[in-house]
């Protein structure tokens, strides 16, 4: 282009140059010219960039392994991982929740002892169902934040606050329901095969349950979003990380609560009986605050009415996984199953909480629950798909369940060199114990597996459902596994000499 322009003709009376009406300097032939070439030369530019992000688009669909057009961009890195990635982002989480197991496990048989637990037995029943509510709650929030750090629904600061704000006077709600609930669970338990009926005792369960379920989830419910936060700034996937570490703290601080409060509410019972019904009161008076708040927060006000089946039925299962514990350990016989209760029961939840989590992330990254491709439930999943296929949730199902033996072992060890419990790690006692363990993982990620998709095809947010039933059968069959292998010791003759020593 010259520097000079050629004067055109002024526009002709019929608009062929379509010149607008406006100030007298727009009507000069050169501003007309300038105009023109100004006006072209924007538009070749934006073409140009229209048509390199046309190209590079081109190239990234080329290179990803969705052909499909209608799904939009290719679906962020948690679904291209690899084994290796995700075994390294998973095996640190979970050594530090088995740890956190451990410890629990440690606690527990300590505190079978204290005159608590002697007098009032049906503590021990709230034991799997407050433990478990780290499958209910703060795992079940784990998962929920993860899908929506990972979809961008936690960009902005506002909808950071937004989703902190709802979820923590949620998971307040259900945790004191919930605590009520357990209390009432465990006061029937015990009544129905005693026949005897203690109104203190009853009083006793509510407060310690109500209790230690509020301040459990309250500071666990803490941990969680900064856990969260802090590992998607560092570009780590939150679905490996988030809830194996919500179990890493969860069973420790819960029983730590649950011990510490019981003990100090059962001293009160000789002088100041008054105590237990006024514990209740205050923590029962706060529901309104908390279901004010969360209903007034879109992101948790579908969940404040419809996510209660799914906590109380598990909430439900657990007690009747800590009958099973109350009958086994109340036997001196078989005292030493308590220190590795809360450990079987706590590395089969993680396991199958994080395969749940990575299932329903991928499924709603295709959509809403109930659309999509490939979402229709599935009535009973082949064994093979669900754990020798190539894709990436088969690929994590393995990783998970070979994380089993090489856990467990170290887990042992460590129990083993703190000198807790009160049983001989006999070649015959691993091999029964790990066998129940592989047992109990290979049947949740199997159930997982049929359950996210069940659920989802269902128009089930898999996120609020999932994972309390996973947890609470996990619960349930590591317990029932865990006795009836001590009472095949036992009848097998490997018997320990310091039995409830």
């Amino acid at each position: 282009m010259t520097s000079t322009l050629e004067p055109k003709d002024p526009p002709q009376a019929n608009g062929d140059c379509g010149q607008p009406a406006g100030p007298e300097h727009f009507l000069r032939p050169e501003g007309t010219a300038v105009d023109l070439v100004v006006l072209e030369s924007r538009a070749n530019a934006k073409g140009v960039r229209e048509e390199d992000a046309l190209l590079e688009n081109g190239s990234q669909s080329n290179e990803s392994d969705d052909t499909s057009t209608e799904r939009g961009p290719e679906p962020p890195s948690p679904l291209k991982e690899t084994s290796f990635s995700i075994g390294l982002q998973v095996l640190f989480p979970f050594l530090l929740a088995g740890f956190g197991t451990v410890a629990a496990g440690m606690v527990l048989d300590i505190v079978q002892h204290w005159d608590v637990f002697k007098q009032v037995t049906e503590v021990f029943i709230l034991v799997p169902a407050l433990l478990g509510l780290k499958g209910n709650l703060e795992m079940t929030l784990a998962s929920r934040l993860s899908t929506a750090a990972n979809i961008g629904q936690m960009d902005s600061h506002k909808e950071l606050w937004k989703m902190i704000t709802g979820n923590m006077a949620l998971i307040q709600v259900q945790a004191t329901v919930v605590g009520f609930l357990a209390s009432i669970a465990a006061v029937v338990f015990g009544w129905i095969p005693d026949g005897h009926f203690s109104m203190d005792h009853a009083v006793l369960l509510c407060a310690s349950s109500v209790a230690t379920a509020f301040i459990a989830s309250l500071v666990l419910g803490m941990i969680m979003i900064g856990v969260i936060i802090g590992s998607k700034k560092m570009g780590i996937n939150p679905d490996n990380v988030a809830t194996p570490i919500a179990a890493s703290l969860g069973d420790l601080i819960t029983l730590a609560l649950l011990s510490g409060i019981s003990w100090g509410l059962y001293k009160e019972l000789e002088s100041r009986a008054y105590v237990n019904p006024l514990v209740c009161v205050f923590f029962l008076s706060l529901l309104p605050i908390w279901i004010i708040i969360a209903r007034r927060n879109s992101a948790t006000r579908e969940v404040l009415y419809s996510g209660w089946e799914p906590v109380i039925i598990a909430m439900a299962i657990s007690s009747v996984g800590g009958l099973i514990l109350d009958r086994t350990v109340s036997d001196p016989n078989f005292a030493g199953m308590a220190v590795f209760t809360p450990v079987i029961n706590g590395v089969g939840g993680n396991l199958v909480a994080v395969q749940a989590s990575r299932i329903s992330t991928y499924l709603h990254m295709s959509g809403e629950p109930g659309e999509g491709p490939g979402t229709a439930p599935r009535k009973c999943p082949s064994p093979c798909s669900t754990f020798c296929s190539s894709d990436v949730n088969s690929r994590s199902a393995r990783v998970l369940f070979l994380l089993v033996v090489p856990g467990h072992l170290v887990f042992l060890y460590t129990i083993h060199s703190m000198q807790g419990g009160h049983t001989t790690l006999t070649l015959i006692f691993i091999v029964f114990y790990m066998t129940a363990a592989l047992l109990q993982v290979l049947i949740l990620l199997y159930i997982a597996d049929w359950m996210v998709h069940w659920m989802w095809g269902r128009h089930l947010d898999p996120d609020n459902f999932s994972i309390p039933y996973l947890t609470a059968l996990g619960d349930l069959i590591g317990t029932g596994l865990l006795a009836l292998s001590f009472h095949v010791l036992w009848l097998i003759g490997d018997r320990d000499s310091d039995v409830g020593d």
